[in-house]
């Protein structure tokens, strides 16, 4: 026994030594701010604003079941996944659901944060909702259902004869027939890049299976001769006795448009509206005060008095092709002139306020449009539902407790392509601000908590207490690329001492990005000057998402 004694004293010396466990990263609350220029354009009583959801929510897919209208959006790599909202007015929207909400539904893997779900379809009939949608590089095509939007989403069922295509939608006919329209590779080799095709197929509602012959509707675009690239996003509808097929053509970018065809039958042959595009922004001049970009992607949906609009996404940059909110959701008013029907006419710029649907005035629980200040002070056992993370989580690291949130530190980083410790909510204004207060300092060193802006995994700035040489510090970090650390890069630091709460704020204005820190009560101080707020754009990050503002934890191990 005596010859173990000294064995056990030099572990208890060690462990006397080693830092202490890490412990969750306290935040008291979680505050948001924005509102841009737009939002002065004088407005009426009766007058709505555009965008309806500020912010990354692209790809509105949109129905309406009774008086009531449900829409859902892209999330693509991010959980929970495919926002479900209801509005009785089209302009006030309240989020109901997440369709994604299990993580045992799709698995996102390590995948890059702008695959996972695309363009969500949202259909009703006979009391069932349907969802059908793909997850890119992730299973393919599937569809979900409920019968309550406010879920519980069914499991996926997969859609096997719709391989290599995307962009599912569901259309139900007068005579209960069903129809899966959606893209795919076109019917002989390829002509040109983004050379595709718009497929029908009959489906069975009861099996939840398509069966029969795929029909091609449309090769290429409107025109083939022209080269069209990227017919995508089809939805077909019916209206005096015609069938009518709007796809988006010409890429997701500034070309981005919407387009319409017609037969007297679902499976065709369809007839391009002479008048096409239905909707565009590329007719007009790139240097215009507050452009709308990038518009396309557009439903059209009757209303119960009879009238017609579409919800579709469109972007808001703030100079060239620059933009970090993402592709947002508009809606505009429907006319329809000789059988045909029209969104925007040739030259016509989207208008930041319209006049809102002769429709019972709604209300929203949380804003989504025009300038707003939204506080989370984290009561309650949930978060809200406009709150994200990337990709699936495997374990929970985080809680709700005391009127704070509760994150532990993992090892897992912002730049790993997987589901690190952190907590986001979309930056809606390009004129936008996010504060939080960090109640807690980490023990050990490595450590780190705070608050980030963010893109995908390789474009972020990241501002944090961090636990180094056994002393607590504030850095400011960025990742600029896949060539830069998945840590980060040290842009500036600043001294602080454990003990009070600090509080943690990052200001856009634009391409400008600051970083700032300050005692409770006590004055703001910048770290670091301004930065480039560049590296969180779509044009140069990539991708189809739009920057975050989220609060994160970290611990090497």
């Amino acid at each position: 026994m005596g010859r173990k004694v000294p064995r056990l004293a030099a572990v208890a010396a060690l462990l006397a030594a080693a830092p202490a466990a890490s412990a969750p990263a306290v935040f008291g609350w979680f505050d948001y701010r924005g509102g841009d220029a737009s939002d002065a354009v004088p407005a009426r009583r009766g007058d709505y604003r555009n965008p309806v959801l500020h912010g990354f929510y692209p790809d509105p897919g949109v129905t309406r079941v009774g008086r009531d209208f449900y829409l859902v959006n892209s999330t693509f790599a991010w959980f929970p996944g495919i926002p479900v909202w209801r509005s009785r007015d089209l302009v006030h929207w309240t989020q109901i659901a997440n369709a994604i909400d299990r993580p045992g539904q799709l698995d996102f893997k390590r995948l890059g944060l702008s695959r996972g779900v695309f363009a969500p379809a949202i259909s009703w009939h006979a009391g069932t909702f349907y969802i059908v949608n793909t997850c890119v590089d992730c299973g393919g095509n599937f569809l979900i259902t409920a019968t309550d939007p406010a879920g519980p989403w069914s499991d996926p069922v997969w859609l096997p004869d719709l391989e290599g295509g995307i962009d599912p939608a569901l259309f139900f006919d007068d005579d209960g027939s069903a129809w899966m329209v959606n893209n795919g590779p076109p019917p002989g080799p390829s002509l040109y890049e983004g050379h595709r095709a718009i497929w029908v197929q009959r489906f069975d509602p009861r099996t939840k299976r398509t069966f029969g012959p795929r029909t091609v509707l449309v090769n290429g675009g409107v025109d083939i001769a022209t080269k069209p690239a990227w017919i995508e996003g089809p939805h077909i509808f019916r209206k005096d006795g015609w069938y009518y097929l709007t796809c988006a053509e010409g890429g997701t970018a500034e070309r981005h448009s919407q387009v319409v065809f017609r037969s007297r039958r679902p499976d065709g042959p369809y007839t391009p509206y002479a008048g096409n595009p239905i909707l565009t922004q590329r007719d007009l001049p790139r240097g215009r005060p507050m452009p709308v970009t990038s518009a396309g992607h557009a439903q059209l949906v009757e209303a119960p008095d009879g009238r017609w609009w579409a919800t579709f996404l469109a972007t808001r940059p703030y100079e060239g092709d620059l933009y970090n909110t993402g592709r947002e959701t508009f809606l505009l008013p429907v006319t329809w002139t000789d059988g045909w029907p029209r969104i925007t006419a040739p030259g016509e710029a989207i208008p930041y306020v319209g006049r809102a649907p002769g429709l019972p005035a709604g209300r929203a629980p949380a804003p989504t449009a025009g300038a707003f200040t939204v506080r989370d002070r984290f009561a309650g056992t949930r978060l809200p539902l406009s709150w994200l993370q990337m990709r699936n989580p495997r374990e929970r690291w985080w809680r709700l407790a005391g009127g704070t949130l509760r994150i532990d530190p993992r090892r897992v980083r912002l730049g790993d392509n997987a589901n690190p410790s952190f907590l986001a909510r979309r930056q809606q204004h390009m004129n936008a601000a996010a504060a939080t207060e960090l109640r807690s300092c980490p023990r050990a060193d490595g450590e780190e908590a705070g608050i980030a802006a963010l893109q995908n995994d390789e474009y972020w700035y990241l501002l944090a207490l961090q636990r180094s040489g056994g002393a607590t510090r504030l850095v400011l970090k960025r990742r600029a690329g896949a060539h830069d650390p998945a840590g980060g890069t040290v842009l500036a630091t600043a001294p602080w001492t454990c003990g009070t709460p600090v509080r943690l704020r990052i200001a856009a204005r634009g391409a400008a990005y600051t970083f700032s820190y300050a005692a409770a009560g006590g004055a703001w101080r910048a770290v670091g000057g301004p930065q480039d707020g560049r590296i969180l754009s779509t044009h140069v990050a990539g991708g189809f998402v739009g920057a975050v503002f989220g609060l994160y934890a970290y611990a090497p191990g």
